[in-house]
């Protein structure tokens, strides 16, 4: 389990779909037992001491009426796609449940930022933006080979690293299929790499809870 504050008050907590039910009964535990509400985003339990916790089904998963039935669907296997993208790097994926059954992960050199002024600075930011072209151009390739057969089998196409790489990627048309199935969150990752690709499976996998403490 995980915690970091959260913009606007609270703090997000990102539990493994596993402990979801321990969860809940630790926070009836601490705030006494709340009412629950069924919401879009999944479950809305309110304490009787005012602390409330929002339950965010995970990518592909059913909200759920209840906790019981959010427990559930949240820990039921599903076929994920995984798309991590950073300048010049990308790392693709399917999993189904908490396993990796399809990898790809490819570099591709993409000159930094120049100090140099004048004509040297234009012909250094020519040479990199036709660097990071090329390298989104084969990261689509990628996806197009790995992702889009696969696309009638999964529940929901997970992304992370940099926004702006990972929508350049799925801006190639070849790739359509995917973009309903892409999931709101953005996964933080580091330079993707392989074991990177692995930890984002139970990221991409984890309920994220906000919590709100009485005032």
């Amino acid at each position: 389990m995980t915690s970091r504050p959260a913009a606007g008050g609270g703090r997000w907590v990102e539990v493994d779909p596993a402990r979801v039910g321990r969860w809940v009964e630790g926070f009836s535990d601490r705030h006494g037992p709340p009412t629950t509400s069924a919401q879009e985003y999944g479950l809305l339990l309110a304490a009787p001491d005012g602390a409330t916790a929002e339950l965010y089904a995970p990518p592909g998963a059913p909200a759920g009426v209840d906790v019981a039935g959010f427990v559930a669907s949240a820990v039921m296997p599903r076929r994920i796609g995984l798309l991590l993208a950073r300048k010049g790097a990308v790392a693709l994926g399917v999993a189904e449940g908490a396993d990796l059954v399809v990898s790809k992960v490819d570099t591709r050199y993409v000159q930094g930022r120049t100090a140099a002024g004048g004509w040297s600075q234009h012909r250094f930011a020519r040479r990199r933006d036709n660097q990071a072209k090329a390298a989104l151009g084969d990261a689509a390739d990628l996806a197009v080979r790995l992702l889009l057969p696969e696309v009638a089998t999964l529940a929901a196409l997970v992304c992370g690293g940099d926004r702006r790489a990972v929508d350049g990627v799925l801006a190639d048309r070849r790739l359509a299929p995917l973009v309903p199935l892409r999931a709101e969150r953005l996964l933080d990752v580091p330079e993707p790499r392989h074991a990177v690709l692995v930890a984002a499976v139970g990221a991409a996998r984890a309920v994220r809870i906000l919590v709100r403490d009485p005032d």
